[in-house]
C-alpha cells in the first residue's frame, strides 16, 4: 500500500465517521458505538477488497458482504455512500418513514445490501450459506461478514462455525469486531467469549488477530484470507467502540444512542479536524 492510498483510506474513513453522526443525529436514533468501531474496516472492505459494482449492485458475479451485526447500518451506509451506491445525503434519512435506509439493512430496499440483518447470530449462517452456494455454483466470489463481539455470544453463530469448517468455504472471511463493549457493558462481564482466536481455531478456522484501525495490518489480513485454501478465515480485529468521536470513545452508553445537537457539534467538530489533519499529510 502507497503512502498516497493510505492517505486516501484514512481520509474516507473519516468520512465514513461523519455519516454516522449526521445519520444517527438525523433520526434521533440509531447505533453509533458500534458503527464508529467499525468505519475503518467498512472503508477498507468496500475501497480494497470487495469486488462490486455500484452502478449495477445486483451484478451476479460480485462478493458478497453481510453484516451480521445489523445495528450497525449506519457505518454500513457511509460507506456504500462514500463508495457510490447512492448520494451522501439520503444518509439523512435514516430510519425515517418511505427511506430506503432503514435501522437494520433491508435487502429489498437498499442499493449494495446483500442480506437483510438485524437478529444477532443469522447474518453469518446466511453469508456461510452464500459460500456454499458459489462453490456449488463454481462461482469465483468470495463472502464476508462482519460480526459483534458481544453477537458471538449467539450459539446460531457457533453452528455457522461448524458449519463452514465442513464444507471447507475458503472462500468465506468472518471479522469479528473485538470493541470489548456490548449493550448491557462489557462483554468479559455479560458473557464472556474469551478467548476468541482459540476457540475459532478449534471450530477449525484459520485465524489472524489484527487492530481494526491499522489499514496495513487489514492489508496483510485480507491478503492471507484470499490465499487460505481448505479452510474458513476469520480476522479478529481488536477496535474501540466509539472511535474517532472522544466522548463516544469506550462508553457502552453509545451502543445505541444518538448525538443531541450540542454532541453532533463536538463530533462533526473533531472529526473535521481529523479530516484536516489527513488531508494536510
Amino acid at each position: 500500500m502507497t503512502k498516497e492510498e493510505k492517505k486516501q483510506l484514512m481520509a474516507t474513513a473519516c468520512k465514513v465517521r461523519m455519516g454516522v453522526i449526521k445519520g444517527t443525529h438525523a433520526a434521533k436514533a440509531g447505533h453509533p458505538g458500534g458503527s464508529l468501531s467499525a468505519a475503518d474496516l467498512f472503508t477498507y472492505l468496500y475501497c480494497k477488497v470487495l469486488n462490486v459494482a455500484p452502478k449495477t449492485p445486483k451484478w451476479e458475479g460480485r462478493d458478497r458482504c453481510v453484516l451480521s451485526k445489523g445495528h450497525t447500518a449506519p457505518g454500513l451506509y457511509a460507506a456504500l455512500a462514500q463508495r457510490g451506491f447512492f448520494p451522501e445525503e439520503d444518509l439523512l434519512t435514516l430510519r425515517q418513514i418511505g427511506s430506503h435506509l432503514q435501522g437494520h439493512p433491508n435487502m429489498n430496499l437498499t442499493p449494495g445490501v446483500d442480506m437483510s440483518t438485524g437478529s444477532l447470530g443469522q447474518g453469518v449462517s446466511a453469508a456461510a450459506g452464500m459460500a456454499l452456494a458459489a462453490k456449488y455454483q463454481g462461482k469465483s466470489c468470495r463472502v464476508y461478514t462482519l460480526l459483534g463481539d458481544g453477537e458471538i455470544q449467539e450459539g446460531q453463530v457457533w453452528e455457522a462455525f461448524m458449519f463452514a469448517h465442513h464444507y471447507k468455504l475458503d472462500n468465506l472471511c468472518v471479522i469479528i469486531d473485538n470493541n470489548g463493549l456490548q449493550i448491557d457493558g462489557a462483554v468479559d462481564k455479560v458473557m464472556s467469549p474469551y478467548p476468541i482466536p482459540d476457540k475459532l481455531k478449534a471450530f477449525g478456522f484459520a485465524v489472524k488477530e489484527i487492530d481494526g484501525h491499522d489499514f496495513d495490518q487489514m492489508e496483510a489480513a485480507f491478503a492471507e484470507a484470499k490465499a487460505t485454501k481448505g479452510v474458513p478465515f476469520a480476522i479478529v480485529m481488536k477496535t474501540t467502540k466509539g472511535k474517532g468521536v472522544s466522548y463516544m470513545e469506550n462508553q457502552a452508553g453509545w451502543h445505541g444512542k444518538a448525538p443531541n445537537d450540542e454532541e453532533y457539534k463536538i463530533a462533526m467538530d473533531e472529526l473535521t479536524a481529523q479530516l484536516a489533519e489527513v488531508e494536510a499529510m
